[in-house]
């Protein structure tokens, strides 16, 4: 038998603010048909003064505990992947283990940018396999529009804030790729890339600063990086694209994503697609795909997804998982 981390639950939460396109118009030299042709995005929404990355966390974690059947006191370990925690230290995880009464196990946070829920679901799954947790939640949770410039149209237009989580269960399997659960991971990271995507500010150097990004260079590099990943944990997990019943990429910017399934092979109506409704929400928007793509029926029991993303570092990665 071989020990497999499988989907209990999934879950997200949203912000009530809901920003159009048009609301941009005001303040940018931008418009609705400039920021949809560009992006794809049509709306996003944007925390309000009630929501903390980890409120949005601790709502999407409990909705995937709700929707899994288990109370907190069920989980083992929380993995919580964003680059806006609340504070500095403590985790923002610890602080959602606080908000949902879990009182025993572990918490900690990823940093992985937008790719940021690739690696907390691989951290997780190693969890599991190892032995070290029965059940995790893992999160992306960001606020993305707290270090938002909003002078630059070429950035500010492109993010929003949300949440989602997945409850991941040890469950046995028989060892091939029809078992349900992630089935292989790929990460990558290149360090001579991080001027592409960075904000430019942080603890030590005394500032908060704002997100700054090549939009052209991070482009060139995602198609290439996203397909790449993708095929190797494809070939891990023994399957190959006509086996794939959905991809659930990050949901960055819409030609990126039909650029990735084309360089697959996969067709767009085997993609799951909400960056119209969310823009871009880094570490939250694969787990909030996932959730909506769940409630909308197109995801079913015994489905096999691959799910690929990229971010600052640059890092990337894919997860391919039966669900």
């Amino acid at each position: 038998m071989t020990l497999r981390a499988v989907v209990r639950g999934v879950g997200h939460y949203l912000p009530a603010r809901v920003v159009e396109n048009a609301e941009f118009e005001a303040s940018l030299d931008t418009s609705d048909e400039w920021i949809r042709a560009r992006s794809g995005i049509e709306r996003r929404h944007f925390a309000t003064e009630e929501d903390t990355t980890s409120s949005m966390a601790t709502a999407a974690a409990q909705a995937a505990l709700d929707d899994a059947g288990l109370v907190a006191d069920d989980i083992d370990a929380i993995v919580l992947a964003t680059s806006t925690a609340d504070l500095t230290f403590p985790s923002a995880a610890t602080m959602v283990q606080d908000k949902l009464g879990m009182t025993r196990g572990f918490a900690f946070d990823v940093q992985a940018v937008c790719a940021g829920f690739v690696y907390a679901l691989s951290n997780a799954n190693a969890l599991i396999v190892s032995g070290q947790a029965r059940r995790v939640i893992v999160i992306g949770a960001e606020t993305f529009s707290k270090i938002m410039d909003w002078t630059d149209r070429s950035t500010c237009v492109l993010f929003g804030d949300g949440a989602g989580a997945l409850v991941l269960e040890a469950q046995d399997g028989g060892g091939t790729s029809e078992d349900r659960g992630i089935l292989a991971t790929d990460l990558n990271s290149d360090g001579r890339h991080r001027d592409l995507l960075y904000v430019d500010g942080g603890v030590s150097t005394g500032t908060s600063g704002y997100l700054r990004m090549q939009g052209n260079q991070v482009f060139r590099h995602a198609v290439e990086k996203l397909a790449a990943t993708a095929e190797t944990a494809m070939d891990r997990a023994g399957v190959t694209a006509d086996d794939v019943d959905w991809i659930v990429p990050h949901q960055a910017n819409i030609r990126i994503i039909q650029g990735t399934a084309k360089k697959m092979g996969v067709a767009m109506d085997k993609v799951v697609v909400t960056v119209q409704d969310h823009g871009n929400t880094s570490a939250a928007s694969i787990p909030l795909a996932m959730s909506v793509g769940r409630k909308n029926g197109q995801i079913q029991d015994g489905n096999l997804i691959v799910t690929e993303a990229i971010g600052g570092g640059l890092a990337w990665g894919a997860v391919v998982l039966r669900w």
